[in-house]
């Protein structure tokens, strides 16, 4: 079964709050069994007019569980301790 993947691009406005939806999406991301590929970093644009800020790359055992993670309880929590602290951009996308 092919691997899902959250790709994330995160523009952070409440670096102080955002703290918080860290902790907490870290535990949700501990839940769903994700491993965390890319989380912040160096960024560098080879290509394209995309600037990316933080970005995330999660995988996950499927696609399903990918899209399950992201309306689980946990992540809800992670998701509401966000709100107001920073923009996000988020897709699932299923790999090979």
């Amino acid at each position: 079964m092919p691997a899902g993947y959250i790709i994330a691009n995160v523009s952070v406005t409440d670096p102080a709050q955002y703290e918080e939806y860290k902790k907490w999406s870290t535990e949700a991301f501990r839940v769903h069994n994700a491993e965390i590929c890319v989380r912040g970093g160096k960024v560098e644009v080879m290509e394209g007019d995309w600037a990316p800020e933080r970005v995330v790359v999660a995988k996950f055992p499927s696609f399903e569980a990918a899209k399950a993670f992201y309306d689980s309880a946990e992540y809800l929590r992670a998701r509401k301790a966000r709100e107001g602290a920073a923009i996000m951009r988020l897709v699932v996308v299923e790999g090979l």
